[in-house]
C-alpha cells in the first residue's frame, strides 16, 4: 500500500511540475507576445508612481491583457525598481516586454507635451505643442512671443505639470546679445548672467532644459559645443586659406552665416570671400557694416545709407581691408565647415536673385548685370 502511495505521489508531483513548467512557458510567451493595442497611445506616468498603478493604467488603455503577469515579468526582469516618471510612447502592438523597457529605460519622455522656444534672428516664440501617438508628429496648442503679454492659458497648463519638456531652439546667425536677452525673458530659466559670452562662442542648436534649470549653466553648454565644433572644423581645414587661426575662421563663418540662408550656397558664397582675401579685394558685405552700426543689439529695421557705407569703422569692409576685428553674429556648423573648406571657384561677386537665393559672376562687368536684374526685381517687389 505504502508503495503504491509513493507511486501516486510521485505521479502527483512530476504532473505538477510538468504542469507550473507549462504555466511559466505561457507566461514568458504571453509577456513577450504581440499585446492587443490596436494604437499607439500616450502613456504617463507621475512621479512616485509604481507598477501596480501603471498595470491598472495600461489595463485600462487596452495596452495589456495582464495586468499581473506585467508586474510579474517586470518583477522576474529585476526591473520592478527602475520605473521612471514621464510620458512615453507605447506604440501599437507593443509587448509587455517591450513596454517595461520603455517605463524603465530612462532619458527624456517620449511623448507628450513639449515647449519649444525658439530663438531666432528677426524675433522669439515659444510653441506649446504635443505629440500625437498615432502619427507621431506634434500638434501646436499655442505660440506666444515669451516676456510680452499675458501667456496663453495651454502654456500655464502645461507649466504646472511634471512631465513637460522643454527645448530652446538656437537659430543660425543670432548675436549673442540676443540670445542673452530672449534667454532671460524664459521664466524656464533661473540665474543672471554675469558677463555676456562673446560674439560667436554659442552653438546654434536644440538644448534640452528642464524647469529650473540655470541660465548661465545653458549658455556654458552652448559655448562648449561650439568649441567643440570649431576645433573640429579647424583640424579638417583645407590648405592654402587666407587667414591663419580659428578665430578668423570664425569671424569668416559669421560673415557667411550672414550672407546666406541657403545651405547649398554656403561654399559657394565662402569661395567669393576667400578669393577676394587672396587677392587683397576688400569684402564690401553688408552685415558686416550693420554690425559695426548695432553692435548686434537688434535688428537695424532699415536699408543702409550711402554715410554709412562710406564711414569708417572697425566692421565696414566697404572701406576697411581684410576681415573685420571679430564675429559678427554665432555661425552654424555648416558655415563654419564652409569657411574652412570653400568651393573651388573663380566667382567674386554675388547678389541677390529673388528667390532667397544669390547669382555669382567672375567679373565686375558681369556682376553690375546681375544687380541691374536685381534692382527690376524690386522695383516689381515694391510696386506689388
Amino acid at each position: 500500500m505504502w508503495r503504491s502511495i509513493a507511486s501516486n505521489a510521485l505521479s502527483f508531483l512530476v504532473v505538477a511540475v510538468f504542469l507550473a513548467g507549462g504555466v511559466l512557458l505561457w507566461a514568458q510567451q504571453q509577456y513577450s507576445a504581440e499585446g492587443p493595442l490596436d494604437a499607439a497611445i500616450c502613456l504617463k506616468v507621475e512621479r512616485g508612481s509604481n507598477f501596480n498603478r501603471v498595470s491598472e493604467d495600461l489595463v485600462d488603455q487596452g495596452a495589456i491583457s495582464s495586468g499581473f503577469l506585467f508586474r510579474v515579468g517586470a518583477d522576474y526582469a529585476e526591473k520592478t525598481g527602475d520605473l521612471k516618471a514621464g510620458s512615453f510612447l507605447v506604440t501599437e502592438g507593443a509587448s509587455m516586454s517591450e513596454i517595461v523597457d520603455v517605463v524603465t529605460r530612462g532619458g527624456a519622455s517620449t511623448c507628450g507635451t513639449e515647449v519649444v522656444y525658439r530663438i531666432g534672428v528677426n524675433k522669439a516664440t515659444a510653441e506649446v505643442r504635443e505629440l500625437d501617438p498615432n502619427t507621431q508628429r506634434f500638434v501646436e496648442i499655442a505660440e506666444f512671443t515669451p516676456g510680452e503679454g499675458e501667456v496663453p492659458e495651454q502654456y500655464a497648463r502645461v507649466r504646472r505639470e511634471s512631465d513637460t519638456r522643454y527645448r530652446i531652439a538656437l537659430a543660425e546667425g543670432v548675436t549673442s546679445w540676443q540670445v542673452v536677452e530672449e534667454l532671460k525673458a524664459l521664466d524656464v530659466l533661473e540665474g543672471e548672467v554675469a558677463e555676456l559670452p562673446a560674439e560667436g562662442s554659442l552653438a546654434p542648436d536644440s538644448y534640452e532644459v528642464r524647469a529650473g534649470s540655470d541660465l548661465a549653466a545653458v549658455l556654458a553648454e552652448m559655448q562648449s559645443r561650439q568649441k567643440s565644433i570649431l576645433a573640429e572644423a579647424w583640424a579638417n581645414r583645407a590648405d592654402g586659406l587666407p587667414f591663419d587661426t580659428p578665430e578668423e575662421m570664425l569671424v569668416l563663418a559669421s560673415i557667411i552665416e550672414k550672407e546666406t540662408g541657403v545651405a547649398e550656397e554656403r561654399g559657394t558664397v565662402a569661395s567669393v570671400f576667400v578669393n577676394r582675401l587672396n587677392q587683397g579685394m576688400r569684402l564690401q558685405t553688408d552685415p558686416t557694416v550693420i554690425y559695426g552700426i548695432t553692435k548686434g543689439q537688434g535688428v537695424l529695421g532699415r536699408g543702409l545709407r550711402q554715410s554709412e557705407l562710406r564711414r569708417e569703422t572697425p566692421y565696414n569692409t566697404y572701406v576697411i581691408n581684410g576681415l573685420p576685428p571679430g564675429p559678427i553674429a554665432n555661425p552654424g556648423a555648416a558655415a563654419i565647415r564652409a569657411a574652412v573648406n570653400p568651393e573651388d571657384t573663380d566667382f567674386l561677386y554675388f547678389v541677390a536673385d529673388g528667390t532667397g537665393g544669390h547669382v555669382f559672376a567672375r567679373t565686375l562687368a558681369e556682376h553690375n548685370e546681375n544687380v541691374a536684374k536685381w534692382r527690376r526685381i524690386e522695383a516689381q517687389q515694391g510696386g506689388n
